[in-house]
């Protein structure tokens, strides 16, 4: 029998089946690992703030103007680069504005198309022509090559140059080349991105987000805590779906899922108005809310109220059906004093600001009226059955994982739970006790199993930990002692509304307890960092993102707007390219028009983490890692063609 090395040279023979084609390929793979590193772009907790997302997405946080700099420096006006960096980002509202007033279109295009054409030239310029050829856009592609790339063999240049463009505007193709060359410069100025977590809620589009990520040439997620919620939801799981319902009411985006993933909310909202009719609902007020008086607005209050009261008896039965999970202090409706509108709690007796509770039985407060049962059996059917969010969920699972190492780089949202000491805490998950790496793992292995196991036990296991992941204690994307939720309707008492953070956040400039985070995924402490984000940074309080001398970096600085007043930005972005780590802040994104029609782009202030004396490679990442792998591979093929053991394919 032939042993397992020979058949793989032969498998790899049917790829590369003579001497010469295996030597070119050694040949292609070497110079690649000699190209600089392609630019990985961080973003996290955007939180379904799809028009701010959109545009840094476009302008990779800040890329796109440092190619611009980088290739007309001090030759082009401060105003011409801004309306280049804009012509960019939105190329055919760009044009349509431009149409208005310009009297020589032929002229604006040539001047424009020159200047695209040099951009995307410098931006292509650290990749190999077979990279850049696969990301053409079909319609250009020959055109576009034969632009960017620099032809020798060719005695007048301009000539030939000017000749393409002269002719591309007389067919009247300018337009769709601009936008087609625009589109190219935005995909290579980011080679890969990061999304570290919470893409979905507060916000009113994390659907087209999501959308957007799907057309994304190269990415992973990291799932966050309301991401994974979302998953749960979409898996049946009905305190998941309660509480992406509740949510979306509190911030005024039922939309989201109505008009967004097409799932009728109408059983819900019939049965709110009518419960509810005569209750002001004053506790269930919206967040940020318009228009406080309006009719859909007293509609909303209502839903909120009811998807509310739902939500706490669903995972009241949940906490029964699920001991393990050690929640029983969270089962609050049995606490209540339902005659003098009190509660229980931690020995103490606290009044309700509402104790209009029509719909709970005080002898049997987790069971659900035959009317509510029947709201959320068809919504659980239709969160199962919409096939637009079981599309997302799915490239959530492809695409996404509980954390990520990347090219020296730690990529989590949440924390890695720690005791008071700073060790790794153990947690236990149906009987077992896990801790670290290891926690991760069987958690995301439980989610996996929420979507695709076939024993009906293990599935609902799964779907219940994508509950369980979002608001427990030791769960890594939550990392707090309780998820307040009741007490902050309820009751008036701040002390009660309070989250005890995991005290992971309490050591993070520990360099002792992060460089032990490190090692347990792997990561060598003297080089490597950890990207997270979940818990806002207070920039307006004087808190900084960076933290433990550089090796810590928390980017969630308020990409969602409800955030924005306690931070004092609109987030925090990441760039780490051939150079470095670039952490971007970034200002409030007013809105497309505003960055179409004035060309205002989001002022960012960019600070260096991290810079580095020799330009990092291709062979000094993952990728390069596995590019020398194959290299390895391919010469161990050529030496078995050379002495007879594989014959050649000729």
């Amino acid at each position: 029998m032939k042993d397992l090395e020979t058949r793989y040279l032969e498998r790899l023979s049917d790829l590369y089946p003579t001497i010469a084609a295996a030597s070119t390929e050694i040949i292609n793979l070497q110079a690649i690992l000699n190209l600089p590193k392609g630019t990985e772009h961080f973003l996290t907790d955007v939180h379904g703030e799809y028009e701010a997302f959109s545009h840094v997405l476009k302008n990779g946080s800040g890329s796109v103007r440092r190619k611009i700099e980088d290739v007309f420096g001090n030759t082009m006006s401060r105003k011409d680069k801004k309306f280049l960096a804009t012509l960019i980002y939105y190329p055919k509202a760009k044009m349509d504005k431009v149409r208005q007033t310009e009297q020589n279109m032929d002229d604006w295009y040539k001047v424009n198309l020159y200047r695209l054409i040099e951009v995307a030239k410098r931006a292509a310029s650290k990749y190999t022509r077979s990279k850049v050829r696969k990301s053409l856009p079909n319609d250009f592609a020959y055109v576009i090559e034969e632009l960017i790339t620099e032809k020798a063999e060719v005695n007048d240049k301009e000539s030939y140059y000017n000749e393409i463009i002269s002719t591309m505007i007389r067919i009247g193709r300018a337009e769709e080349f601009i936008i087609a060359i625009s589109e190219l410069i935005q995909r290579l100025v980011v080679d890969h991105l990061h999304i570290v977590g919470d893409i979905y809620d507060r916000g009113p589009g994390p659907h087209i987000i999501m959308d957007k990520l799907m057309d994304y040439h190269s990415l992973d997620i990291q799932w966050g805590n309301h991401d994974v919620l979302w998953m749960g939801a979409a898996a049946g799981q009905r305190g998941c779906i309660a509480n992406a319902i509740r949510i979306c009411a509190r911030y005024g985006n039922l939309d989201i899922i109505e008009d967004g993933y097409g799932i009728n909310l109408l059983p819900l909202a019939t049965f709110a108005l009518r419960m509810y009719e005569d209750d002001p609902c004053e506790c269930f007020r919206l967040k940020a809310a318009e228009r406080p008086d309006s009719y859909e607005m007293q509609m909303n209050l209502r839903i909120h109220k009811a998807i509310s009261v739902i939500q706490f008896k669903v995972e009241g039965q949940i906490i029964q059906r699920q001991p393990a999970f050690h929640l029983e202090e969270r089962a609050l409706l049995h606490r209540i004093d339902y005659d003098k509108g009190t509660i229980l709690l931690d020995g103490k007796e606290y009044r309700l600001l509402d104790r209009c509770f029509p719909t709970i039985d005080p002898e049997n407060p987790y069971e659900l009226t035959a009317e509510e049962e029947e709201i959320m059996k068809r919504l659980e059917q239709a969160f199962m059955g919409c096939e637009k969010l079981q599309q997302h969920m799915r490239f959530l699972l492809n695409k996404g994982g509980l954390y990520k190492v990347y090219n020296n780089n730690l990529l989590y949202h949440g924390c890695v739970p720690l005791d008071e000491k700073g060790n790794l805490k153990e947690v236990e998950v149906f009987g077992k006790k896990y801790r670290g790496r290891e926690l991760y793992d069987v958690l995301e292995s439980y989610v996996r199993k929420g979507f695709f196991a076939l024993d009906k036990k293990e599935r609902q296991d799964g779907r219940d930990i994508m509950w369980y992941i979002w608001l427990h204690p030791d769960s890594p994307l939550f990392g707090k002692n309780k998820m307040a939720t009741f007490e902050r309707y309820f009751l008036a008492e701040k002390e009660m509304h309070i989250e005890k953070k995991n005290p992971y956040y309490a050591l993070l400039e520990n360099e002792k307890v992060i460089d032990k985070i490190l090692i347990e995924f792997g990561l060598d402490p003297s080089d490597a960092h950890i990207v997270n984000g979940h818990v806002p940074v207070k920039r307006k309080d004087g808190e900084s993102p960076i933290k433990c001398n550089g090796k810590v970096m928390v980017i969630d600085g308020g990409f969602s707007k409800a955030y924005q007043k306690q931070t004092g930005i609109a987030g925090y972005t990441l760039i780490y390219n051939s150079y470095g780590i670039l952490l971007v802040a970034h200002e409030p994104f007013e809105s497309t028009e505003e960055a179409i029609e004035k060309e205002k782009d989001i002022h960012s202030e960019i600070m260096v983490v991290k810079r580095v004396m020799d330009r990092i490679l291709v062979g000094d990442t993952d990728v390069g890692r596995e590019l020398r792998e194959q290299v390895a591979d391919l010469e161990r093929l050529l030496a078995a063609y050379r002495s007879g053991e594989i014959i050649e394919k000729v």
